[in-house]
This record gives structure tokens, sequence and C-alpha cells, in this order.
């Protein structure tokens, strides 16, 4: 038996619906459409163009044709807010929009720091939901809300006319307790934030409705077709795509972001944990996904962007032939969170902490990976200390899995073996829950398994000096 699922997963910068067709040990993934998100500055700030979104995802259920079933992925944190008769009160904030500028400090006055991260297990990031709801209090479109729906639950509740609230995508808002994985009612109390704003929790594999009768009309699907609720945060679709057997690995998911850590059983608490900047997201099965937030591959992107986005191949084989950790900046530094005149920043950072100025684009680019492998190779190391679990392999998963050289800087970073692949985790993730709630696949050793039978994987052994990587780490800004 075979079945066929459509994975609509929406990142910063561009949309798309895969089509996964799953059999007993099979799994093939296509692409049926792929379309921009490109956010949209408006006089009041800087907003998601979501009836875009919309109109892409339209297109691409068109074009996957007749599907078993529809599950959606995105970025976290961000969100729509509806009035009572479910209408969207204007496109969602950004979460680079700078609303959330000062508003923690005003957060930590009510609930110190070490209290929210307790009852949270969050890590401190600017544009989390709490603190964007917080700055949102005095908005008149806070005030006429109703519903407050995540994007991709609000994309669900406009296919299906049914409203819920995914619980991995849930617990990047700063308002959930990893221990209960329920929302935390005393905590938001203690905020002013009214919880009833939120549609009732679901969980990746909860049927989520079926596409309404103006949706069949306007994709060409014969119904019903049921949507399936999947790990709505893409990074949670991409963690359950990661091929690893057993549990001693560590994981990187690559993209604008990077987001490295391991999958655990239960929440780190621990003061430490909070001063290292690691969080607690909820994963799939009742796992926790622990790790840190690091800025990615957003910090040549956005280089790319400035210079005109030149043939990317050619760059890193150019990046290749430069001295190796010339210069290294912080990669998880919110210095380099907004867009903009990133070369230049770049060079700024490492001017300031005086190490050579990166020269030529392929010196630049140069930085940027080294700098991301040193990143990654400190998140791994101190995700074992803290959680207590060691790790023998790393998997990278996501577009930077394509990155020859960041892989192989990875590898020699952490002095693990790295695998790459699959690059299409979050779709495939996406689509495996799905499999799953049909009765396609098993557990997740089982999807695993299926990934590790079918998909293409390329493993690096680490090479070379890691006192070199040792000594760059040391270079860093806040570094002894």
């Amino acid at each position: 038996m075979t079945a066929s699922f459509a994975a609509v997963d929406l990142g910063a910068s561009s949309g798309r619906v895969m089509v996964g067709r799953v059999g007993p040990d099979s799994l093939d993934l296509t692409e049926a459409h792929r379309f921009p998100n490109r956010p949209v500055r408006v006089p009041e700030g800087l907003r998601w163009d979501i009836l875009a979104l919309y109109a892409g995802v339209l297109d691409g259920l068109r074009a996957a044709g007749q599907v078993d079933s529809v599950g959606i992925d995105s970025w976290a944190v961000d969100y729509g807010l509806l009035d009572a008769d479910g209408a969207l009160l204007g496109n969602p904030v950004h979460y680079r929009d700078g609303r959330t500028e000062g508003v923690a400090e005003k957060v930590w006055a009510s609930v110190p720091a070490p209290d929210l991260y307790a009852a949270t297990g969050l890590q401190y990031a600017p544009f989390n939901t709490l603190y964007q709801l917080t700055a949102a209090r005095s908005s008149s479109q806070l005030a006429s809300a109703k519903r407050l729906l995540l994007i991709p639950d609000l994309l669900a509740y406009w296919l299906t006319g049914e409203a819920g609230t995914e619980l991995t995508n849930a617990s990047t808002t700063q308002l959930i307790d990893p221990r209960t994985r329920d929302w935390s009612h005393d905590l938001a109390a203690r905020l002013g934030i009214d919880l009833g704003l939120f549609a009732p929790l679901r969980r990746p594999g909860d049927p989520a409705g079926t596409l309404q009768p103006h949706v069949l009309e306007e994709t060409g699907l014969t119904g019903p077709v049921p949507v399936t609720t999947v790990g709505s945060h893409d990074t949670a679709s991409a963690v359950a795509a990661v091929p690893a057997v057993g549990e001693r690995f560590a994981y990187i998911c690559t993209g604008t972001w990077s987001l490295a850590g391991l999958e655990l059983d239960a929440p780190v608490l621990t003061e430490a944990s909070r001063a290292a900047n690691f969080t607690n997201e909820l994963g799939l099965d009742g796992t926790v996904r622990y790790l840190r937030n690091i800025m990615g591959l957003w910090l040549l992107q956005e280089c790319l962007r400035e210079w005109g986005d030149p043939d990317l191949g050619e760059l890193l084989r150019e990046a290749a032939e430069v001295a190796p950790l010339r210069s290294v900046v912080d990669a998880g530094d919110p210095a380099f969170l907004a867009p903009g005149r990133m070369p230049s920043r770049i060079a700024d950072a490492c001017r300031e902490s005086g190490q050579p100025v990166p020269a030529s684009r392929a010196e630049v680019t140069r930085c940027i990976l080294d700098s991301l492998a040193l990143a990654h190779r400190r998140a791994v190391r101190e995700a074992q200390s803290l959680a207590d679990h060691p790790v023998d392999v790393v998997h990278i998963v996501g577009g930077g899995a394509r990155n020859d050289l960041l892989c192989r800087l990875t590898a020699d970073a952490c002095g693990l073996p790295v695998v790459s692949g699959p690059a299409e985790a979050a779709a495939l993730g996406n689509v495996l829950v799905q499999a799953r709630a049909h009765g396609l696949v098993g557990d997740r050793a089982s999807m695993r398994g299926l990934l590790a039978r079918t998909q293409p994987l390329r493993r690096y052994e680490p090479s070379g000096d890691g006192g070199a990587w040792h000594a760059a780490e040391d270079r860093l800004p806040g570094r002894p």
C-alpha cells in the first residue's frame, strides 16, 4: 500500500508544497510548487504577506493533485489575530520587526529571567511570542482580537474552518510548561496574557479537519481531503526526519537558522542551562528539542543579497581556498539579527575584536562558514555537558546539508563524524507524521530507518587540528 501526502513547508524566504509518496519500504519526495515569501515593510513596521502565502499554498495544492492528506509546517513564534467573526485583523508582524526592543526588561520586572526559564525552559530570544504579546498589549488589534493563531494554524484554519494550536509550535511562545506539555497558566496570569485567545492544543498526528468545499473547488481536489496536524514548527518536523540510529546523536537543522542540540526525554531547566541560552522546545512523541539558536545561513544569505546574488557554487569553491580560521565572529550575536549591510557588519565585528578584516567576498564567506562551524562546535559540546547526554555523531539536516564546505568544517570543529542529509528534512518529517497517522509507518525509530534506507546521505570524518578551533573560540568576544 502506498499513499500521497502534501507537505506545506513555509520558510522565512520561500514556501513550497511538496508531495511525499510513502510505501512499506519507499519514500519519495517531489516539489509540486515553490513560491516566494517576501515580507513587506509598511509605515507601521515589517509584516508578513500572509495572503500571498495562502495563495501560494492553494496553487501548490492544485499542482500537487489528489492527495490523501495535507500537513503544514512553518517558522515559529509569529501569529495572526482574528476578530469575533473569524476575520484576520491585519497582516502578521514579522519576528524581525523592531517592536520588541526593550520589551524583555519589562517582562523581567514582573517575572525575573530565572523564574521565566524555570517555568518554560525557553531561551531568551527578543522575538518570542511572549515578548511580542507584551509589546502589542496597548494595540487596538489585540484589544479587538478574539482568537490568536500561529502561522501554520492560521493557514490550516483557512483551509478547514477549524481552529487549533499545535503543541510543538506552541512551545516556542514561552507560554508552555515543557514538563506538563500544557499552558503555563500561572505565568500567563502574572504577565496579564489571556490564554483564552489560543485555540485548543493539538498534537502531531491529530486530525485538523478537512478541506472546505470552496478550497476543493479552488484546488480542483476531490473531497474529503483531511488535514493532519504535524510538527508544525519546521524544526520539530526536521528533527523527526533525522536519520539517526539510537539515541547518541546531536543534530543541526540548518537553513536561515542553525538549530543545534539534542533530542531528550525531559527538559533541562537548570540555571547553568539558562546561562548558556539553551532552549527546551517540544518535539514528537513527548520528546524535548534541547537546542541553541544560532544565526545560521542568514549571515550568508544577507551577504549574497547585498552582492547581487552571485553564483554560490563558485563562491564556496573560492572560500574553500581561503586560509582557515583567519577571522571568526559570534554567529549567535543578536547584532546580526536585523537585515541589511551584513558584509559591513561582519567586517566591523572582526575589526572590533582585533582580527583581520575580510577583504574579499570569498574571505567574508569563509569567515561566515568558519564561524558557523565554531558555533556548532560550542553548542554540541555544551549541550552534551548540560544534559549529561554524550553523542557519537552529528547529523546535519536542512538546506545546509547541501553545503559541502560547511559540513566538512563542522566535522572538523566538533571532532565528530557528521552525517549530512536529508536536505528536505522539514518536508520529510511533515510527510512521515501524516503517513504514521494513516498507518503506513510505525514509531520514530521506524521512521528514521525508512529515511536512512531511502534518502541520500553523506558522511564526513573529522580531520585537522582541534587545537586551532579551540584557539579560534578564544578569540570571540566575551571569551577568556
